[in-house]
């Protein structure tokens, strides 16, 4: 699997592919104009990543730059954007409280994240 998300191919595919999912979960939805749109965006941003030519940033972000340096900063965006989205839940979560609401879907998605991380310590801590 390393080897096929390393090529310069895989991330404009996979936005290619996630377009055609969104497309066609828009236009089952009533909104075919909008599923369009959306496609539209991810191929052109997949178009950008392909094409960007040498950008050392584009193709870490590809995969066909990748080294030690990438890794390490991409691990550390990872960490932010899961922080960021897990402040967002919580946020969420607490307005749907505090309007006498049950949380949904926002405790699920924050067990979720909370099983899978407590999880994944006891993996590494196993395994190293």
């Amino acid at each position: 699997m390393t080897r096929v998300t390393k090529t310069r191919w895989f991330l404009p595919a996979f936005c290619v592919l996630l377009g055609g999912a969104v497309l066609t979960a828009q236009a089952i939805g009533g909104d075919a104009r909008g599923g369009v749109y959306s496609f539209l965006l991810l191929a052109a941003f997949g178009a950008v990543i392909l094409l960007g030519g040498r950008s050392e940033t584009l193709r870490g972000l590809r995969g066909d730059g990748r080294d030690e340096r990438f890794r390490t900063m991409d691990i550390h965006a990872t960490a932010l954007a899961g922080l960021a989205v897990i402040t967002a839940l919580i946020v969420a979560w607490l307005v749907e409280l505090a309007q006498g609401e049950d949380g949904s879907p926002y405790g699920q998605l924050m067990a979720i994240g909370g099983v899978t991380y407590i999880a994944a310590i006891a993996f590494m801590r196993w395994r190293g």
